[in-house]
């Protein structure tokens, strides 16, 4: 809900605060609000908590876990509750960038037995599998220190939906500005539903010489994802790659599921 309509709700209590407080000029007697008061205040403060009530399905949360030295190896891991049971879960995968593929073994999960009590939101799954996982970051020299640069990020909650997306962005260091246009393909409903995307890369220079990129798998069918969106773009510390940072909209049991993947591109 916008910033106006939650405004609104707060000029409204201010309106009737004599009530709310139980102050009241001398010689006045309180006169309580009427029922469709109760009801605006219920109404807004639906909207205003934003839409956890109104969204079913298990929202993912990403975590950018750094490079290896050489920016040939990438790390990240999501997160999050399953809807159903709520049970913490957690991925963590390594990727090998140049290949645009994981590495062998690099990819796993994890999920507790029990579920998460009131104010938890899944980030004890996260520590549990990287603390159990250091092996594996040892072994492809993952340095948590490496994050990269960020040089995208999507505020924007819109689903991209079957027409896709073109965003634009720059990296000011080299002087270098991207454009990417995000193509999906989207077949069949329902339980058939299957999806894939490539996405197109502009690469200009400051001296106006252009490179151009086609990046992801689009030979490979996604069952019952319905949409991509670019969520963040990171640049390698050596500024020789780039990781698409994609989230995707699935069709889970209660509702929408929201994961995430990465596409990497060398430079």
């Amino acid at each position: 809900m916008s910033e106006h309509t939650c405004s609104r709700f707060r000029k409204h209590m201010l309106a009737d605060k004599t009530y709310l407080t139980g102050t009241y000029p001398a010689g006045k007697k309180p006169i309580p609000p009427s029922r469709g008061f109760f009801h605006r205040i219920i109404t807004i403060l639906l909207f205003c908590l934003g839409g956890s009530y109104i969204w079913a399905g298990d929202t993912a949360s990403y975590v950018d876990l750094g490079f290896s030295p050489d920016g040939k190896t990438y790390m990240f891991a999501q997160y999050g509750v399953q809807e159903k049971t709520l049970r913490p879960w957690a991925d963590l995968c390594v990727v090998d960038v140049p290949k645009n593929a994981f590495v062998s073994g690099g990819r796993v999960s994890f999920v507790h037995d029990s579920p998460v009590t009131a104010g938890q939101d899944g980030s004890g799954a996260l520590y549990r599998i990287i603390s159990r996982n250091t092996a594996l970051a040892d072994r492809y020299g993952i340095n948590y220190l490496l994050l990269g640069h960020a040089l995208y990020l999507s505020l924007n909650g819109a689903d991209a939906g079957v027409q896709g997306e073109t965003i634009e962005f720059r990296d000011f260091e080299p002087e270098i500005s991207y454009k990417a246009q995000l193509v999906p393909t989207i077949e069949g409903g329902g339980s058939d539903l299957k999806s894939s995307f490539f996405i197109t890369l502009e690469r200009t220079h400051k001296d106006r010489s252009r490179m151009l990129y086609t990046v992801g798998t689009p030979q490979v069918k996604r069952p019952l994802i319905s949409s991509y969106r670019i969520k963040k773009v990171i640049a390698a510390p050596q500024y020789n790659s780039l990781i698409f940072v994609i989230e995707m909209r699935k069709q889970g049991d209660q509702g929408i599921d929201i994961r995430y993947m990465v596409e990497a591109v060398i430079l």
